[in-house]
């Protein structure tokens, strides 16, 4: 599984020109799994990323996570990023979950992030063509991986 976090003061998610989810300050997941994964890794994967302290205080240092802050959480289904680059100049995505049983996993992991206030947990809406907006907050962009024990 991985998940690219990216630290936003808001973002968005639209669908046909609908808007089907809005967050404020919090985190963007793109959420991506690979041919390996399963369901044991979304709750050491949710758990890491409810934890990451990678909100400064007030002296400017990494102390607070979205948690702390009551900071909102929009995942988006992300394929993508299993793309295999190493060869030629078309992604190469056999490294990707199929779709039929990615889609549980993502519904699964959004349900787990939900569990646990303070905060609003979004979703994209997997398989569909999303236009993502957002606002990088610093930036603050990390790549999360874990793989099924």
């Amino acid at each position: 599984m991985r998940v690219l976090v990216q630290r936003v003061a808001s973002a968005s998610v639209t669908v046909d020109g609908q808007t089907v989810a809005v967050t404020g300050r919090g985190l963007l997941l793109l959420v991506g799994f690979g041919t390996r994964d399963d369901a044991s890794v979304l709750t050491p994967m949710a758990a890491k990323i409810r934890g990451l302290r990678i909100f400064e205080d007030e002296r400017g240092r990494f102390q607070h996570s979205v948690d702390d802050l009551g900071g909102d959480l929009l995942a988006v289904p992300q394929f993508t990023l299993y793309g295999d680059t190493q060869r030629g100049r078309r992604p190469d995505f056999t490294g990707a979950l199929a779709p039929a049983l990615a889609e549980p996993l993502f519904d699964r992991f959004a349900d787990i992030l939900a569990v646990q206030p303070p905060g609003r947990v979004e979703r994209g809406r997997f398989g569909a063509h999303m236009a993502v907006q957002l606002v990088n907050d610093g930036p603050v962009t990390l790549l999360l991986e874990r793989d099924p024990s």
